[in-house]
């Protein structure tokens, strides 16, 4: 009996039932009881009992939360069905990719778990999940499947079909930003973007002055969205449809189906200040370029790699690498403007248009986007790591930008990515109106419901929620108070004074014989990778350092992290009189793996002379 009620209700499932004349009196009695039973089921999804912390989450007055799962796994994007299973996309298989959660016993909470997937998964970037007639759709790095649901069965017991295959570790361009999101619109077509290969479409890919390419070939295979037939099998690109350009990447897609329109929200361009010290400041670098939320019209260019969003001015720019120089406005004017500009590199990782009638009206058709936060706003705080909620009315925003779920970092101010607790990855809409949430670094998911009154829901109920735009993940950070610098140079003091100090002494002027001084040395102010390198692998034997000589041995650092090898760069360049840039974890991370494939490199490259040398 329970195995037919399952079959009834999950999505795909039979739904033609035959009933005889004489059975119809039985027949219209037993869907009062069924319909009895529905009633008294969602009386009683409506008393869910939320976590007394409403599962760490801050959320507008009358919104609960509870947590679903504790952690699943490196989660991506997810998707419920109509009986109230969850399937998410793992980024990395282990060995399976997808996981399916049940609530058997209808509190909220996940009962049943399991890991699944008979499928190719190519690379460690899967990223879509959605439900669409009755199959999920799912996509890893360089492929898009999808898998008839079986009807009460929480694994599918069909095959898994290939829809579209990206043969991306072949494209001569390069593969970055090949995480591949889809949406679908009601004529059987399903979109898939085709992120930039690179960064701002240069010779040389993020080269710090290197110009970009123009017209920049890029654009015939990437930086655009393509249309392919939702049921069509073992397509490739060229299948496809270019339905528009000029977009660098999407992981948050959505089709309105409000309005038939398709949506998402741009990841922008990096490192102006890396790239361009000259133009740009390191404050001007972490909150610009704009994060832009575009309407995607077929046929639409929406200008990458020549332009980006200036939010601050509400102009598109011309590119430094395209002649711009933070003023320069060029043919900006004349592509599609963002409905809204974000704050720069917040990383919008899902966008979710709001059908269900449980939440207050005002969030009837709105838009929640999914900040999965920065990595790159060194030496400012990092920002993004909430979920954002845009009214929406007639197919445009029809009000400011609000916080609607926020506290996922579990820290006031983040100073590394790695320091957040949570990152809101993906977002769902369950069968009753609730929103599903997933992050990515333990794989949480949580449930937010409304448990407040609908009738009288308004800026009272936001108010508190609001305020957390003044928190340092959120706001604007100031040019001079919200520099980290001035923090992370008493970190890597203390770190100097651990690792380095006992030799090169507090001062940083050496011992006089063994140990040199640091103290307007060419050694620390010259190359940065080379720098790193003696850290890492450690030095000895005779050198030079301001014209005497040295004979000491320095042990090797390896086994400092990414973040703690940055911080004593960075103040050792910055201290002693070498006047010298810091340098972040980010690209700490960059030259220690440079500095190890240069390594093995050369170690091959030994073998290979002494083999042929013996023979």
């Amino acid at each position: 009996m329970r195995r037919q009620y399952q079959e009834l209700n999950a999505p795909g499932g039979n739904q033609s039932i035959r009933h005889p004349g004489k059975y119809r009196i039985l027949f219209v009695f037993a869907m009062l009881v069924v319909a009895g039973a529905f009633w008294h089921c969602s009386q009683g999804e409506q008393q869910l009992k939320p976590d007394p912390d409403d599962g760490g989450l801050a959320l507008p007055d009358g919104f609960r939360a509870l947590v679903v799962h504790p952690g699943v796994g490196r989660a991506r994007h997810l998707a419920v069905t109509g009986n109230g299973d969850i399937y998410i996309k793992l980024r990395v298989p282990n060995p399976k990719g997808i996981v399916a959660l049940r609530d058997v016993d209808h509190d909220g909470r996940a009962d049943s778990m399991v890991v699944f997937g008979d499928y190719e998964d190519t690379g460690n970037y899967g990223t879509a999940m959605r439900i669409h007639n009755g199959y999920i759709y799912f996509t890893t790095a360089g492929e898009l499947y999808r898998q008839k649901l079986t009807p009460g069965q929480l694994v599918p017991e069909t095959p898994v079909e290939t829809i579209m295959v990206d043969d991306y570790k072949n494209a001569f361009q390069g593969f970055e930003h090949i995480a591949k999101p889809i949406a679908f619109d009601e004529e059987g077509h399903v979109f898939v973007p085709f992120g930039a290969p690179g960064d701002i479409c240069q010779l040389e890919n993020r080269k710090p002055g290197t110009l970009g390419q123009e017209p920049c070939p890029q654009l015939e295979t990437h930086g655009g969205v393509w249309r392919f037939d939702e049921n069509k099998t073992n397509q490739v690109q060229a299948d496809g449809y270019r339905y528009a350009t000029g977009i660098r990447s999407f992981v948050a897609m959505a089709w309105n189906p409000q309005d038939h329109k398709l949506y998402g929200v741009q990841h922008g361009r990096d490192d102006l200040y890396r790239s361009w010290p000259e133009l740009f400041s390191t404050w001007q670098s972490a909150v610009q370029p704009s994060e832009e939320f575009i309407r995607v019209d077929e046929g639409s260019d929406h200008g990458w790699p020549y332009y980006y969003y200036d939010w601050m001015t509400g102009k598109k720019l011309l590119n430094p690498e395209y002649g711009g120089d933070g003023k320069l406005e060029g043919d900006g004017a004349k592509y599609p403007q963002p409905l809204i500009g974000f704050p720069g590199h917040w990383a919008p990782n899902d966008l979710l248009f709001y059908q269900g009638d449980q939440f207050p009206e005002h969030y009837k058709q709105g838009a929640f986007i999914a900040w999965h936060g920065s990595t790159i706003r060194s030496p400012y705080p990092q920002a993004g790591y909430f979920v954002a909620f845009v009214p929406f009315k007639d197919g445009q925003p029809s009000g400011p930008w609000e916080v609607f779920a926020d506290d996922f970092s579990k820290v006031d101010t983040i100073i590394n990515t790695s320091d957040a607790g949570f990152r809101p990855m993906g977002l769902a809409e369950g069968p009753d109106g609730s929103l599903y949430i997933s992050e990515s670094e333990e794989g949480r998911i949580w449930r937010v419901v409304f448990q407040g009154d609908r009738e009288h829901f308004g800026p009272e109920q936001l108010a508190s929620i609001e305020a957390h735009k003044e928190r340092p993940n959120i706001k604007n950070p100031d040019p001079v108070e919200d520099n980290l610098d001035r923090f992370r140079a008493s970190i890597g003091q203390g770190l100097y004074t651990t690792y380095c100090g006992a030799c090169h002494q507090a001062d940083g002027k050496g011992d006089g014989t063994r140990f040199p001084p640091l103290l307007n040395s060419e050694y620390v102010s010259g190359d940065m990778k080379e720098l790193v390198r003696i850290i890492l692998k450690g030095m000895e034997g005779p050198m030079t350092v301001n014209g005497q000589g040295f004979n000491g041995a320095m042990p090797a650092n390896d086994f400092l992290t990414d973040d703690e090898l940055a911080l004593i760069v960075t103040y050792i360049r910055r201290e002693f009189g070498n006047g010298a840039n810091s340098l972040q974890a980010y690209d700490a991370r960059g030259y220690r793996n440079r500095i190890r494939r240069e390594d093995r490199a050369a170690e091959a490259a030994k073998e290979k002379n002494a083999s042929e040398t013996n023979q």
